[in-house]
Formats: C-alpha cells, sequence, structure tokens
C-alpha cells in the first residue's frame, strides 16, 4: 500500500527524512519495500552560511564568498572536534550578503540548468571545482528556479536564520513542509493490521513513535435522522452480512476533474483521477481506511438502498462493464427492484456517477469480511475496498466517513449537504477490555517498561487505558469480597494492572500478551535485551518408528545410486485423473481438487508418485541424463469413503517410488547393457529383505490400456504391497521420453507396518559344516510364474534350506507345448554335518508340495 509523505503530513509533522521514517515504520512492523521520491533531485545540496563577501578583483559583477558549509571530519594530524568547512565561491547575485544563510550546490552536485544552446530547455550539469575570471569557486550558491524549487531568479535564495549550517537542503525544506513533489512509502500490510491501510493509520503510529500529536480532519458528523431520511431510505435483510449502513445526500453537485491537490495526492499514490466525486469516494478511502460510494441518487429506484443476500444465478454488470454471475449468498447493494452493486467488491454500471448526475447518495457500510473475502475470490476481482473490507474496518467509523466525503463533495463539486444521515445498525459494536499488568509485560519483555510510558503509548495509538490506582482498588475490593485475606487481596490488587479499552479500529488485538506486543514495537524492539544463553529442552527430538525405517531404506538405495527427488504434490487436474488408476494404485476413488487453485498446473493433489518421477526422467533424458536411478518418498490422496480415514471423504498414505532408466555402466567384466525391469525387481527385493519381508507373491498382470505395458502386483497374504512394471509407450511418449521407463510404487504405510523393526542382522561367522546342493529340473504349465514356486520351496524347504535360485529355463524338444522345463538350485545346510536321508527327506517333500500347489513335475 502506498503512503505519501506529503498527505501523511498532515495529521503528524514528524520531521524525519524520508529513509529514517521508512526504517521506524520497518521496526515497528509496517515493513517499507521500497521509497520513490519524486520532485527535483537535491542530493549534495546543503546549508551554508555566508561568512564574508567581497568584491571580485577581475569582474564588477561577481562577489567571492566565503562559505561555512558545516562540521568536516578532522584531517590527519588535527585534534578531534568541530572543524568548520569553509570554502570560495563566486556568485553573481545582486543580492548576496554576509550573514545570510543559503542553499548551496557543493562540488559533485548534478543540477537541472538551462541549456546554454536553448535556455527554454533543461540539461544535467555536474558542479565541478574551477576558477572564474581568475579566482577559485568550490560549490555553487543557488536560486529557487536553479534548484527546482520555485521560479524566482532575481537572486539567491536566503533561507530562515534558524537554519541549520550543514544540513541537508531538502531536510529543511521537509521540516517546513516546503519540499516540491512526494515521497511515496511502498508499505506491506500484514493481515492482522487493518488500521494501517490510511493514512491516518499509519500516522497514529508515526505519531505514537515520534511523540508528535495526531491531527485528525475536522468533521462535523449530523445526528442520525434529519431531512436526509425523508430523502432517501435503507433497510439491511442481511444482518450477517452488513453490521451497519450509513447513507448521506448532497445535491446540486457538478461533475468535473477534481482540484489539483486532491489530483495530485492521488495520482502520487497510484490512484488514476477519474471525477470529482469517485475521486473523494477514493481520497476517504485512503485517508481513513472506510471505503464508500457514490450512488447517482435518480438512478436509484424507490430512492433508496437494501442489503441483501444473492440468490442462485444472478448477474451484476459492474462499473467495468462486465457482467459477473455472482455466487448464491453473495451481499448485494441493491435499489427497490435490481441490484446496483457487489458489496464490498465493485459499484455497478446501472447506478453509476456520470457527467449528468446532480444529486448522489453516499454509502457507508461495515460488510462481513469472511463474506467479502469469498465473493472477491469466486470473482477473481480484489479491489481498494475488498482489500479493506476483507481484513475489517472500524466498525464505529462509517459516519464519520460518510460525513467527510459529504463535506468534501461540497467544496470540490459545490453541492449543498442534506442535514442529517440515515443509520441502520443492526449489530451494534460492543467496546472489549483487557488487563494489562506491568509485571507481566516485565516478564514477556525481559526489561522494565515504565508505566507511564506504557500508558503513553497505548494511548497515542487510540487504547484507552483508565486510571491504574481505580483499577488496583477495584481488584482489592473483588478479592476481599471473596473473603481473602488481607494480605493476598492486596497481592492480588497490586499486579491487578490496568484497564486497556481496545479501539474498534483493531480487531487483532484480544489478549493481555496482543496489547504487550503493542507496548513492545513502540518501545522498540532494539530496547529489548538479548539474554547471555538460551535454555535448549534436554528432551531428545524421537521419530516415529515409520520414520526410522523410512530413512534406512533412503540411505540403502541412496548406496546403490539411486538419487532422491522432491516432487510437488499439486499437479494438473487432466494429470491427476490420468495417473490415477485404481489397478496401478491399488485403491478405487477419484483425484482430490483444490478449491482455490494457484493456477491450473496445481489444480489437483497427486494420486501417485509416477507423474513427478515421469517429468524428472523426462526433463534429465531431455538434457543427455542416460542411466536414470531415482526414488521419491512422499504422501498421495484421493476421494475415499472408509470409515477409517482421518478425514472423512479422503484418503492419504505415504508412497515409495522406484525408477530405473538408460543404460547400466560397463565394468570390467562386462559390457554396458540396457536396464530392465528385472534390474528394478532386484532392487525391490533387496529393499523387501532389508525390512525383514519375506514370503512376498508376484502376481503378473498385463495392463496394455493402463499406465504401464505390463505390471506385477506385489502381495504379502492378503496384503497388497503396490506394483512393477514398465511404463506403457503411450504414456512416455506424452512425456517425451527417449527411453523406456521402469517404475514400481509401493505402499509405504503397509511395509512400515510388516517390517520387521528389530535392528539389521549382526555378523554372523561362515559355518564350518559343509552344505549339501540339489539340482531339481521342473515340468510347469507355461503361463506359471518361477515366483510363486520359488515361495513354495522355501516354505517346504525349512529349516535345512539356506537359498533357492533359478538357473535355466528350456523350451524345446523333449518338452511338450504348453510346459517349459525350470531348473533350480537348492542349497541345505545346518549347524552340523547332514546325512544324504535329511537332505533327501527334505526334498522329497519340497517336490511333493510342488506338484499339490503348482502341478509340476520332475523332468524325466
Amino acid at each position: 500500500m502506498n503512503i505519501s509523505l506529503n498527505w501523511l503530513s498532515d495529521y503528524v509533522k514528524h520531521g524525519l527524512a524520508p529513509d529514517a521514517l521508512a526504517e521506524l515504520l520497518t521496526m515497528t512492523g509496517l515493513e517499507v519495500e521500497e521509497v520513490t521520491t519524486g520532485g527535483p533531485s537535491l542530493d549534495g545540496v546543503v546549508v551554508g552560511h555566508v561568512v564574508s563577501v567581497r568584491a571580485h578583483p577581475n569582474a564588477d559583477r561577481l562577489r567571492v564568498c566565503d562559505v561555512d558549509l558545516g562540521d568536516a571530519a578532522p584531517e590527519a594530524g588535527e585534534p578531534e572536534g568541530r572543524r568548520s568547512q569553509t570554502v570560495q565561491i563566486v556568485c553573481g547575485a545582486p543580492n548576496v550578503a554576509a550573514g545570510q544563510k543559503v542553499p548551496v550546490a557543493t562540488v559533485g552536485t548534478e543540477l537541472m540548468l538551462p541549456s546554454r544552446k536553448d535556455p527554454s530547455q533543461l540539461e544535467p550539469v555536474t558542479i565541478k571545482k574551477g576558477k572564474i575570471r581568475g579566482e577559485v569557486s568550490n560549490g555553487m550558491i543557488c536560486a529557487e528556479d536553479e534548484l527546482g524549487v520555485g521560479d524566482s531568479h532575481d537572486g539567491i535564495m536566503v533561507l530562515d536564520e534558524d537554519a541549520a549550517v550543514g544540513q541537508d537542503f531538502a531536510d529543511y525544506l521537509r521540516q517546513r513542509d516546503a519540499l516540491p513533489g512526494d515521497t511515496v512509502l511502498d508499505i506491506a500490510i500484514t493481515p492482522n493490521r487493518p488500521d494501517a491501510t490510511s493514512h491516518v493509520g499509519v500516522a497514529r503510529d508515526v505519531a505514537a513513535l515520534t511523540d508528535q500529536p495526531l491531527t485528525l480532519p475536522k468533521v462535523d458528523v449530523p445526528e442520525a435522522g434529519g431531512e436526509a431520511a425523508s430523502q432517501a431510505s435503507i433497510r439491511i435483510e442481511d444482518a450477517e452480512g452488513c453490521h451497519r449502513l450509513v447513507a448521506m445526500v448532497v445535491r446540486g453537485i457538478t461533475v468535473r476533474p477534481s482540484p489539483d491537490w486532491m489530483r495530485e495526492r492521488l495520482e502520487a499514490i497510484g490512484v488514476r483521477s477519474i471525477n470529482n466525486v469517485v475521486d473523494v469516494t477514493n481520497y476517504v478511502l485512503h485517508e481513513l481506511g472506510q471505503p464508500l460510494h457514490a450512488f447517482d441518487l435518480n438512478l436509484l429506484e424507490g430512492g433508496g438502498l437494501v442489503i441483501r443476500a444473492a440468490e442462485a444465478g444472478e448477474v451484476v454488470t459492474t462499473l467495468d462493464d462486465q457482467e459477473r454471475k455472482v455466487p448464491a449468498g453473495t451481499v448485494l447493494v441493491c435499489d427497490h427492484e435490481k441490484p446496483v452493486a457487489v458489496a464490498g467488491v465493485m459499484g455497478g454500471a446501472n447506478s453509476e456517477v456520470s457527467g449528468s448526475t446532480t444529486d448522489v447518495l453516499i454509502e457507508s457500510a461495515y460488510f462481513d469480511p469472511s463474506r467479502i473475502r469469498k465473493t472477491s475470490k469466486a470473482l477473481g476481482l480484489q479491489t481498494d475496498a475488498s482489500y479493506r473490507f476483507e481484513r475489517g474496518v472500524d466498525p464505529t467509523g462509517q459516519a464519520r466517513a460518510a460525513a467527510r466525503a459529504a463535506q468534501l463533495l461540497a467544496e470540490v463539486a459545490g453541492g449543498t449537504v442534506v442535514p442529517g444521515l440515515i443509520d441502520e445498525h443492526p449489530t451494534p459494536y460492543e467496546a472489549r477490555t483487557v488487563t494489562l499488568r506491568p509485571s507481566r509485560v516485565a516478564a514477556v519483555l525481559g526489561v522494565e517498561v515504565p508505566e507511564d510510558e506504557i500508558v503513553r503509548l497505548l494511548g497515542a495509538i487510540g487504547f484507552e487505558v483508565s486510571d491504574a490506582e481505580a483499577g488496583r482498588l477495584d481488584a482489592f475490593a473483588e478479592a476481599a469480597m471473596r473473603e481473602e485475606g488481607v494480605e493476598a487481596a492486596a497481592r492480588e490488587a497490586a499486579d491487578a494492572g490496568l484497564r486497556v479499552t481496545i479501539p474498534p479500529f483493531r480487531p487483532d488485538v484480544e489478549r493481555e500478551v496482543d496489547v504487550i506486543e503493542e507496548v513492545a514495537r513502540l518501545w522498540g524492539y532494539d530496547h529489548l535485551p538479548t539474554p547471555a544463553s538460551t535454555p535448549v529442552p534436554l528432551v531428545p527430538a524421537s521419530d516415529t518408528p515409520s520414520a526410522r525405517l523410512l530413512a534406512r531404506v533412503r540411505r540403502r538405495l541412496a548406496a546403490l545410486g539411486f538419487r532422491e527427488l522432491y516432487t510437488n504434490s499439486l499437479v494438473p487436474k487432466p494429470t491427476a485423473e490420468a495417473f490415477a488408476d485404481a489397478a496401478w494404485t491399488g485403491r478405487e476413488g477419484g483425484p482430490v481438487e483444490t478449491l482455490n487453485p494457484i493456477s491450473q498446473e496445481m489444480a489437483a493433489m497427486r494420486p501417485s508418485l509416477l507423474p513427478g518421477l515421469v517429468a524428472v526422467a523426462s526433463y534429465n533424458q531431455a538434457r543427455g541424463a542416460g542411466a536414470l536411478r531415482l526414488f521419491e518418498a512422499g504422501h498421495v490422496y484421493r476421494q475415499s469413503h472408509a470409515a477409517t480415514d482421518l478425514v472423512e471423504g479422503y484418503h492419504e498414505h505415504t508412497s515409495l517410488v522406484l525408477g530405473m532408466s538408460g543404460e547400466t555402466p560397463a565394468t570390467w567384466n562386462g559390457p554396458a547393457r540396457a536396464a530392465d525391469v528385472y534390474d528394478l525387481k532386484g532392487v525391490v527385493t533387496d529393499v523387501l529383505a532389508d525390512l525383514g519381508i519375506d514370503g512376498v507373491t508376484e502376481t503378473p498382470r498385463p495392463a496394455p490400456e493402463g499406465l504401464t505395458a505390463y505390471a506385477l502386483d506385489l502381495h504379502l497374504g492378503d496384503v497388497r504391497l503396490g506394483s512393477l512394471g514398465r511404463l506403457a509407450d503411450g504414456v512416455g511418449d506424452a512425456a517425451e521420453l527417449q527411453e523406456p521407463l521402469f517404475v514400481a510404487e509401493l505402499d509405504w504405510d503397509a511395509l512400515a507396518r510388516l517390517a520387521d523393526r528389530d535392528e539389521p542382522a549382526r555378523y554372523q561367522p561362515i559355518s564350518r559344516f559343509p552344505t549339501v546342493e540339489r539340482d531339481l529340473a521342473l515340468m510347469i504349465p507355461e503361463a506359471q510364474a518361477a515366483g510363486p514356486l520359488l515361495d513354495t520351496i522355501r516354505q517346504s524347504g525349512k529349516p535345512l534350506l539356506q537359498d533357492v535360485r533359478v538357473f535355466d529355463v528350456y523350451r524345446g524338444e523333449g518338452v511338450a507345448g504348453g510346459q517349459k522345463s525350470l531348473a533350480v538350485a537348492l542349497r541345505f545346510g545346518a549347524d552340523k554335518t547332514l546325512r544324504d536321508q535329511e537332505v533327501d527327506g527334505r526334498v522329497r517333500r519340497i517336490v511333493k508340495a510342488l506338484e499339490s500347489q503348482h502341478g509340476a513335475t520332475l523332468r524325466s
């Protein structure tokens, strides 16, 4: 928000340079982001004192002046202290005289002076040290027009006798409100400071910080009723949306351009001047913080206003000539037949002030902040009015703002204010009071702030502080009535503190600690002591078992050459729908959409981690990255109606995704080769083994129409752990992948529940007993996967079976059609030397289980 220093000076004479004021405001919570200065540049121009004047030896019209420019740093060898910096300047002005205080452009200053080729044009000229007719001149004593602060060129500018020698000339003018142009502060207003969205609001803080009086504009607020009540009417039907509505009538106005002073102030803060009527409402908005609207009274059917909630499908044509379909429940300002404004946001085109307007109705209201915020967001329309209504305007300031606008209209538009005002107030404001204990102020801030200073600071920003002694006596009486001991009652009364009434324009202040914060920022954060040490809790931080397991898996994957990703959980809606395939995620339910997306790229929550993985793989492949090994752990979301969901209607869980693409690097004993699904399956198996999860079954699942060209579903009993496969060609083409991408996505929450949470197995010495190895050649159906067979072998071979692996698959001569031969190697061992009978018995048990469960037979 922009604040004009010229405008601000109407309310408080702070006497600070713009940068100093910006620093002061920033340190008290009103961060100044930028300082923009208009008008002439006066850098390098200082106040000088003409010590002596003598005639120039070589020119009759010139004078040689000795000018004191104020304090200068002592040169080498000189004692510390003040050293007057006196310079010689040649001046041709007829009015220069000894003893004058004058503006001096020092050497290096750049001024805009008339061009020698065309005196009507100005050009930049840098003041240099030189000689004029043989006499040295170290600067320039200036006239008004040479500095751009006036039109006179009759002689040099002579300043007041009390001007401080060496002072910046701009500061001298600013202290006298004579600085031309304007300086604008761009202040970042936090949502908790609606009071600071106006010049008076900022001036209130500045007055408290500089201990200067606050001067408010004089406004005569008429009593409710009067002649105005007979010429117009207002009615509030939506009391929840509009707590107060005030209206005044001004007749006989002439719509024309605004006077220069008003136009210049508005344009300085970035508000376009339109006409005197609209400019008045904007002026009061930026002066007092209360949005207003001026209606052409003759265009209002029934001669009045009605505040009501919009019905479904209503359309309002706003001042920007846009037809806007407002949501049901929107607060509308209507006449007796039609809507004439979207309340708190923008007026309507059907009642706007035009060149033919002669009578206006000024509307000043308090609208519910949450209702205005919803309307503004729904329409995608934020205005100066909605910006303030959303934060909460002063609920008691409507009549004052309306009267101020009427007063200005009579001044700049020649109108006559109809006596009286109309005031509907269904929700009167109730004053809020808190108790402030000086002992609590000291405890919270770490420093004792004098009680009289607390009272002064709070009073300066509009807080009413009652007499401390009265507060203590009341507290003593209350304590005594509770039949407490006199001593205890006296102690309680001594700490009863001050009764502080919170001003209505500060809705953010509710508790004692909020008032203490106000004291702290006005007293100055730089006055608060810095503790010599800060206590650190002795309770060690602890992670959940699931987080510790995930950290272990992260380290494992990093050791295997994988790089971790962190991608955005918000994705475009079409992407969320494409990757919400229940065949891949294992969960039904559509994607979760966001209510107010920042952009269409962030319109939905991710149902899977695959979109982020695919995007990162595409980005890296396009930049020449060959072998990609990627993983990410994060939350995924979808709609759900399960009773176990934390938030009704939505499901959220942690997922772990892995991706591989490109060649595996060449080694000394083998060439580079393209990664395949078995490489990724090996990594997934390694992760599961590290978690102590075994007995996982793998079920092939062709998915030609889904996200993957093929996939394996991983289960442990009835628990689904995830899926593994190759990304479908269509998805890869859409993502512009240059290499096949193999992916696996695991349900981390399920893995964490099933994992062995004990520490990883420690080293065990190699057994000194020999192992026994046997090979089996099995005839199995062509469609039979090897994984389930290996699981059956492991279960049946316990406890002697130590390892099983597939070492050959054969199809051809000797093998019937529709079948294949699978050769597996078995290794048995124990803490003793095994006998053949023990191993043979275990092999027979394995073969029998394979025959009964999978229809496998030994190949003859």
